[in-house]
């Protein structure tokens, strides 16, 4: 229809892949005309599969007049450059996190944003997955009364190959930056001190690849609050993903996904469904949430629901976060 928002998609690796799928046949109101990658046999299989063309270069993306928007989903080292361009064509944007590794450069690639006047909406899916969102929402219309606590349980099912490691930023930077972001959110107050610890329990490649498996993370709010946060890069019974603020009044969970909620008991013991193993079991229904709250911002010319402040902030936490347990003590921001 000549009225949807015409979302072209850089990068089609997994993530970027699954976004074409998603756009171009989940979303009301959406489609996508062109994709593009740096290995053209990724863009040309996602392109056959949906029907539709393929680029051979990011500007030429940015050239084309069947364009309204771009989705950023390259390498990191990548997107503050195809941020701005985008932005110098008058597209709006979407941008997987983290938005780079360098706050400075984060900071050239929003001001180009500004100086455009183009939407952007950074990719920090888990503010639309339902429970998370209910949670927040408890917290916003004092359900639980003055807010005293919050806790975030964020473990993998297994480790990255150690090769992604390398270049990941770190777990803070690549696992807990949502963490990061769900305390933000929660809460709806910055961060203003950071005490994490760090071990590596899972692989020592990754401790020889300067990074940690295990982390621990106590942050501090501006508005009192303290939330805590456990990551681990591997968890046996699956991806585990729950949220908790406890106030004055009650507390407000978001529980694990079970594959189907049916428990058999018997005199040996009971037995459920396990967790799901893998984020897209757990996120698919968010990353449509997410999508569809872009296009409703972008037609409107209303704000996006996650800005390029809301992306920046997370970053500096997960610096402030290393700092803290590398020198093994708590690093204001």
């Amino acid at each position: 229809m000549t009225d949807d928002l015409r979302i072209a998609i850089l990068g089609t690796g997994r993530i970027g892949s699954m976004h074409a799928d998603l756009v171009h046949t989940r979303t009301e109101g959406a489609v996508v005309p062109v994709v593009f990658d740096v290995h053209p046999p990724s863009a040309a299989e996602t392109a056959a599969r949906l029907g539709i063309d393929t680029a051979d270069s990011a500007e030429a993306v940015f050239a084309r007049s069947d364009v309204d928007a771009v989705a950023i989903c390259t390498s990191t080292d990548t997107h503050v450059d195809l941020m701005v361009a985008a932005a110098e064509a008058g597209k709006a944007i979407f941008c997987e996190k983290p938005i780079s590794l360098d706050v400075a450069e984060v900071d050239r690639g929003l001001a180009a944003v500004a100086a455009a006047g183009v939407p952007l909406q950074i990719g920090f899916n888990r503010r639309f997955d339902a429970g998370h969102a209910a949670v927040r929402e408890a917290v916003l219309a004092g359900s639980v009364g003055d807010l005293r606590q919050v806790h975030i349980t964020s473990r993998d099912p297994e480790p990255p190959p150690i090769s992604y490691v390398k270049v990941s930023g770190g777990i803070f930077n690549d696992m807990t930056i949502h963490d990061f972001d769900m305390a933000r959110f929660v809460t709806g107050s910055d961060v203003v001190e950071v005490y994490a610890k760090g071990s590596v329990t899972v692989d020592p490649a990754i401790g020889e690849a300067g990074d940690y498996d295990t982390v621990t993370v106590l942050l501090t709010h501006a508005n009192g609050v303290v939330t805590t946060i456990d990551n681990c890069r591997q968890a046996a019974y699956g991806y585990d993903q729950r949220v908790e603020a406890f106030g004055s009044q009650g507390v407000a969970t978001s529980e694990n996904h079970a594959n189907h909620h049916t428990v058999v008991r018997t005199s040996a013991g009971s037995h459920g469904a396990p967790v799901p193993h893998f984020f897209l079991e757990r996120y698919i229904p968010s990353y449509i949430a997410q999508w569809r709250q872009f296009v409703d911002a972008v037609k409107s010319g209303t704000p996006t629901p996650v800005t390029g402040a809301d992306g920046r902030a997370p970053l500096v936490i997960g610096a402030a976060a290393r700092q803290s347990a590398q020198e093994n003590r708590p690093v204001a921001i």
